[in-house]
């Protein structure tokens, strides 16, 4: 009997799909499909899937065409799969060519004819035809830009920011090769041009800008915090629900591969009962710290840190604390900008730990602590691709890694966008966590529960 294998990610199956498994078929008695799973796929830079790994084996399995259906999980499983399955012959699309003839030692290779014309990236682009627009003054608008285009269908319409802006918005792009459609100062017609926007200003704009957005039925990516006014936050949820839009607090962090693991490995009991959670962010590049800065220009250290800081803490613990403490060291006489700031928060059963800074420097760690083991998350932790499982014996410890592709901003962008298609918010930051982050920076705008240093 002669076997034939073969792989693919076989989302959205197509005419394309069933025609090379069928040519893969002819090629010998006993035909074996590798389906890619989704965290393999990732690993390739493949976040696009429309359906999971059960979806896409079930329509394999119902071509007929395969006699057995096994997963790719990892790298370099072909060759175990042909040393395994007593493979003669391997095959994939033509477009492959050249890729795999290192298995040739191990069995027969060849690279069948694709179908012209069609294919599931093809298809999923065609779904999708949705432009997003960048509104607000950042100097890394371009990393934005390059991360959209990993998300099928999903276009660049412009830029809206203030006219002195311009000029240096031009030349990062000349820099950086990208080309950008629309570039104004006018948000009315701004938002006329695009069918999303991503909200990059300062907060305190936030609220204005979020709702002129909603009211014109565009849906909203807004880098954290949405407003910093939990009422405000409140009422913008309220008002993207009545208008059938998606309202996305943009933290990339949460749509890391690694920080997801942490989560699960926290509430999986692997560390036992969580009893305390340590975060710090901090950050000098800017130079707020600095003689002479202009504090206007930026970002304080809540408004630019605090939500980072704050995300395991409520999404491990909860938002129902018991009580908190907020000490700052502010750099201006207003007290509007706080080059360091450590809050303590206070739960029934835990406690936790939260420390940002813009003017103060120190190791951007995060750690969480349980009754059984703690885990250990090396900085900068909020784009981490590993971590550790640390036990009193060093013998039981476990190390994680995950690939990081883009800082996480492709796997954002992403759940975004299939929040709009399936019209749920498919975030992975609950509402409840978007409001106690508005709730905490309200306070530290309002100073209340707050020290001074």
């Amino acid at each position: 009997m002669k076997t034939v294998i073969t792989y693919g990610t076989y989302d959205l199956l197509h005419y394309g799909h069933i025609r090379l498994l069928e040519r893969a078929k002819a090629l010998g008695d006993y035909l074996i499909v590798g389906v890619t799973s989704d965290d393999y796929d990732k690993t390739r830079g493949k976040i696009n899937n429309k359906q999971s790994l059960m979806e896409r084996m079930a329509a394999v399995k119902a071509t007929g065409l395969a006699d057995k259906i096994i997963v790719e999980e990892y790298e370099g499983q072909k060759i175990d799969d042909i040393k395994r399955y007593g493979v003669d012959v391997f095959t994939v699309g033509s477009d492959w060519k050249g890729k795999f003839d290192y298995l040739k030692q191990y069995c027969d290779v060849i690279y069948l004819p694709r179908t012209e014309g069609i294919s599931s990236s093809q298809l999923r682009a065609k779904e999708n035809e949705l432009s997003i627009g960048i509104m607000g003054q950042t100097s890394f608008w371009w990393k934005f830009v390059n991360e959209c285009k990993f998300v099928n269908g999903l276009y660049f319409g412009g830029i809206c920011t203030e006219r002195n802006q311009f000029d240096s918005i031009q030349k990062q792009a000349a820099d950086k090769n990208l080309e950008i459609p629309f570039l104004t100062d006018q948000y009315d017609d701004f938002l006329d041009k695009v069918d999303a926007v991503y909200i990059i200003s300062k907060p305190e704009q936030h609220y204005e800008q979020i709702k002129k957005a909603l009211n014109k039925k565009k849906n909203v990516l807004c880098e954290a915090p949405i407003t910093e006014s939990v009422k405000d936050t409140q009422e913008l949820f309220s008002l993207a629900e009545k208008q059938g839009c998606i309202l996305m607090e943009a933290i990339k962090t949460a749509y890391a591969t690694a920080y997801e693991r942490v989560l699960l490995v926290a509430q999986s009991g692997r560390i036992g009962r969580i009893v305390s959670i340590d975060a710090t962010c901090t950050s000098l590049k800017d130079g707020m710290g600095e003689p002479g800065a202009k504090l206007n220009w930026h970002w304080n250290s809540m408004e630019a840190w605090g939500p980072t800081a704050m995300l395991p803490v409520f999404q491990l613990l909860g938002t129902d604390y018991s009580q908190k403490l907020i000490v700052s060291h502010y750099l201006d006489e207003a007290k509007k900008y706080d080059g360091y700031t450590k809050i303590n928060f206070l739960y029934p059963h835990a406690t936790a730990t939260v420390q940002v800074a813009k003017a103060a420097k120190s190791e951007g760690e995060l750690i969480i602590t349980g009754e059984k083991g703690y885990i250990y998350v090396p900085a900068p932790w909020w784009k981490t691709d590993y971590f550790e499982v640390r036990y009193e014996n060093p013998q039981d410890n476990l190390r994680y890694f995950y690939q990081l592709d883009g800082e996480g901003i492709r796997y954002e962008v992403v759940a975004f966008v299939r929040s709009i298609e399936t019209k749920k918010n498919g975030t992975y930051i609950d509402e409840k966590v978007s409001l106690a982050i508005s709730k905490v920076i309200e306070d530290c705008k309002m100073h209340k529960d707050v020290v001074e240093i």
